[in-house]
């Protein structure tokens, strides 16, 4: 186990935050089966309550399967700004404690509180402190994860969901990571479990027997993460200021599309709000990328670089149709249209960019 740079972080996971926002707002949706997000049969579900999982909803799930899991279930109409405001509140908390703060969304964050502002020496008592205050403050609770890198914070802040604390020190990491399955580790989605889970791979113990190499070969460069995280090796910093890399908008139609009149229309739509966000924000992008979905959810992205940059909304919007027409048809019917701007053009007062924006 490595014993050089031993930083003490702490990940913080507001506990089904949107959801749990609605409930505490509206008293009657307490204790109840939840979806914060779209409410037709193609709607999708941006959150749900704890009632919720229960019967096997999840976020990302169409409005449609939700609703047949969960009979019962109550769909409620988000409302990011309310969400934005009670985030912010919860920041503050943690910039009381260290200037070490990276969110990685309005529900989570990872803390260095190495050398903190305030408090005992101790992260696990000042992780235990903060999620007493997030209670207090805004009447929702908070899960963490403490340990010395921020891969193992992150796993360990799951492990006892919802509103619990789990240590992972350094004496027991490796032992931890040994047992840990192989698809509760950050940063290995479901498809390369599964690659995993086909040559015998179930758990740490089992990713750590295959050298670095062969990793490498299989994943590319994520092979390299994969064999320093099952070895309890994480260097990357908590970065306070993240640069964000997109903007883009999306959109999912009631029915499937299948005519290239209809689809042309709707990309339009789609670009008109992509072009003004991104001129709001005082970017210049080289890349345009256009996502679609087919009715039975295969989705494909098309991208475009472009120098210097793109310079006018006429020109995004010519690359876009030309995007889409060079994939030669929808003949299963397209469900979702997406368009995003990235590469920013990086000027001399610094990089600039904006977060993605999903649109439910």
């Amino acid at each position: 186990m490595p014993t050089a740079k031993k930083r003490k972080i702490i990940h913080v996971d507001m506990d089904a935050f949107f959801a749990s926002v609605e409930q505490l707002d509206h008293p009657e949706l307490r204790g109840k089966p939840i979806a914060v997000g779209g409410t037709s049969d193609r709607g999708v579900v941006a959150a749900a309550s704890y009632e919720a999982r229960k019967f096997g909803v999840r976020s990302a799930m169409s409005s449609k399967v939700a609703k047949r899991k969960c009979p019962n279930l109550i769909f409620v109409k988000h409302r990011f700004e309310r969400y934005k405001e009670i985030s912010a509140q919860i920041r503050s908390i943690f910039l009381e404690y260290t200037d070490l703060v990276e969110p990685l969304s309005l529900d989570e964050a990872y803390l260095d509180v190495t050398y903190a502002k305030k408090g005992l020496p101790s992260a696990t008592l000042i992780a235990k402190e903060i999620r007493q205050r997030i209670l207090e403050e805004t009447g929702l609770t908070a899960s963490a994860g403490v340990s010395y890198n921020k891969f193992l914070a992150k796993v360990a802040s799951d492990v006892n969901k919802p509103n619990g604390m789990f240590v992972v020190t350094p004496d027991k990491a490796q032992d931890f990571i040994d047992q840990l399955e192989i698809w509760k580790f950050f940063g290995i989605g479901k498809v390369t479990a599964k690659k995993l889970n086909a040559i015998g791979v179930w758990y740490g113990r089992d990713l750590k027997m295959i050298d670095r190499l062969e990793l490498t070969r299989m994943f590319g460069k994520a092979g390299n993460y994969y064999y320093d995280i099952c070895r309890g090796i994480d260097n990357r910093e908590v970065q306070p200021s993240r640069e964000r890399k997109s903007v883009g908008a999306e959109n999912t139609f009631l029915q499937d599309l299948f005519l290239e009149d209809e689809l042309k229309k709707e990309l339009l739509i789609i670009a008109e709000k992509v072009w003004e966000r991104a001129d709001r924000s005082g970017v210049k992008a080289k890349t345009v990328t256009l996502k679609f979905k087919y009715a039975d959810f295969e989705q494909h992205t098309r991208s475009k670089t472009m120098e210097p940059y793109i310079n006018t909304k006429e020109r995004f919007v010519s690359e876009s149709l030309k995007l889409m027409k060079s994939e030669g048809g929808f003949s299963k019917g397209i469900r979702l249209l997406g368009l995003t701007l990235s590469n920013f053009l990086h000027e001399q007062e610094g990089e600039m960019g904006v977060q993605l924006v999903i649109e439910f």
